[in-house]
This record gives structure tokens, sequence and C-alpha cells, in this order.
């Protein structure tokens, strides 16, 4: 199956912009669609009787609650019968889109430029969890490591997404936007404390990591619904969300590397369960030894505001 494109109307005739955007204009009635309210279990009953009856449901809700969608678009898989919904609050937009990981077909939205923005940005995130083209890669490279010292003492970050991560993944994390490394998830046991699936200890408050929309961002300006990119060991990309971040005062290590002649450097908290990966599998950032190799990823160029631009830049 290929990309699911879900398509977006217009509410009302508008001379705006917006019209050569929407994929139909929506003027109050059509022969090919069906307008249901679901204000009460008899407006869900409505629509699943119409179920492979016609084209398209049109669900409006003057008040969203999840469970009535979900069952609409449960029921209509499969029938011939495609889903649209009225949206008109961004904070909507990811349950309709989402709803049963399969979504709706169509959004309808007013002529609110904000509302179409947000909304291209979550389906841009649903049309390419349907398709079936693989995910970004970036290249990772061994570099070696050539020494680990204190690195004092201050503030770490936990990154906890809203789901769990497999062996061999990680984010992408460094001092250095052109030198980031790979740093495992909380994934594997340990005789000490249980695993965190979820997680990554991801390094110091100065630090950047890659996200999911390939722009750096530093560990400070996280918050909970950014999308960030989890990386394995093979370079494939995957977005996941946050969903907290847990900063304290830890005790860090300094490693430091090279890979091509390029210094590079990376702060990370003192505690066994902090991995890196190499070719073989993981190494604990407390077993860390000069000479050991690490996987990086190593670009050129500056940024600015987490996005490339062209021109040199030298970080420590």
């Amino acid at each position: 199956m290929g990309v699911i494109c879900v398509e977006l109307w217009l509410e009302g005739e508008d001379s705006s912009s917006l019209t050569g955007h929407a994929d139909r204009i929506w003027i109050g009635e059509a022969a090919d669609v069906a307008v249901v309210h679901l204000d009460d279990h008899r407006g869900q009953d409505e629509a699943l009787s119409l179920v492979g009856m016609i084209d398209w449901i049109l669900v409006r809700c003057s008040d969203w609650t999840m469970i009535p969608l979900e069952n609409i678009v449960a029921a209509a898989a499969g029938s011939g019968t495609r889903v649209a919904a009225a949206i008109s609050k961004a904070v909507d937009l990811n349950g309709a889109a989402f709803a049963l990981q399969h979504g709706v077909d169509a959004l309808l939205l007013p002529a609110d430029e904000e509302l179409w923005t947000a909304a291209k940005t979550v389906l841009g995130e649903r049309n390419s969890q349907d398709s079936e083209e693989p995910n970004a890669a970036v290249e990772l490279l061994l570099a070696d490591v050539t020494s680990i010292e204190s690195g004092g003492v201050g503030e770490r970050v936990c990154v906890d997404l809203t789901e769990r991560l497999a062996l061999g993944e990680g984010m992408l994390i460094g001092s250095s936007a052109n030198a980031l490394v790979l740093i495992h998830g909380e994934t594997v046991p340990s005789e000490f404390v249980p695993s965190r699936p979820f997680r990554i200890n991801a390094g110091a408050v100065h630090a950047y990591c890659l996200m999911a929309d390939g722009s750096t961002r530093y560990l400070s300006e996280l918050e909970a619904g950014d999308a960030v990119a989890i990386t394995d060991s093979s370079g494939a990309i995957r977005p996941a969300s946050i969903g907290r971040l847990k900063i304290e005062r830890r005790p860090f290590l300094l490693v430091r590397f090279e890979i091509d002649e390029r210094l590079g450097q990376v702060l990370a908290q003192q505690a066994e369960t902090v991995r890196f990966i190499d070719e073989n599998g993981t190494l604990s950032v407390t077993s860390l030894q000069a000479g050991d190799r690490i996987m990086v990823r190593t670009t050129t160029g500056m940024r600015h505001v987490g996005r490339k631009v062209a021109g040199e830049m030298n970080e420590r």
C-alpha cells in the first residue's frame, strides 16, 4: 500500500489564498456526502447505518470525543465509504488524523490560515507513516575514542518518549552539531535498575540533538510534544514524540573522539546505563576506554537556529 493522502476541504466559498490549497470546497451539501452530527449515540448509530451506502460521511461534533469517531473509522475501513471530520481547533487535528492509527480520509476546515498550517504539518506526519518508502537515513561512521575524563557535575537531560525503543535505537547527541554521537536508549537490562525502554539519557543541557525534521536543537530547548529523530545502528531514522523531560544534577564523563582528523566530544552521565554503539553492539560509558570505537554522524557547514546554512563553524 502506498501513501494514503488525506484530503483537505474548505468550509464555505472563500476567495482567500486557501481556496487553491483545498481539495474540495464545501458549501453545505453534496449528493455523495451524508452529514452526521455526533451529539449523542443516535448520531453514531446514523453514521454506522450509512457505511457502505454512500461515498462520504461528514462527521460534525460540537464537543469532540474520540470513541464515536474511532467506531465510525473502524466500520468504514474497506467498505468503500470514506470519512471526513469537521475540525475547528488545532488540538483536535491529531485525534482525527490518527484515529485507530488509520485516521479519517478528509478534514473539513474553516478559512483559518493557522489551522490550515497546523493541519498540513499533522498530515505530513500521517502520510509519512502511511508510506512504504523507506525511512530517511543518515550515514554513521566509527570514530576512535581518544580519552575519557571527568566532566564535572551539571544538569543532565533524560528524554522520555511516548513510545518504546527497540534494541539498537537511540538519539544523536553531541557538543558540536557537526559531530553527533549515537546514544543508545535505556533498553538494555541491568542487574541494578530496571530498563526504561522509552528513555534516552541524552546528556548535558548544552548538547545538540537531531530532530525529526533534520534540524538540531539544544537539549535545554526541548519540550513535551516535540518530535526527535530516533536512529538505529544502520542509520535509519524515524520520528518519535517527547512525553516528558527529566532534568537533574548528575556527574558527567567527557568523552573525546576523532574521525578523519576531526575532533569531537560529548558529555554523558557517569552511569552504566548510558551506552554508546559500536560495530558489535553497545558499550557502557563507564567501561569505555581510549581506542574503543563509537558510532557518530558527521556533517559540515554552519547552523543557524538549528538549520544548516553554508559557511564554516568550529565548535570544540
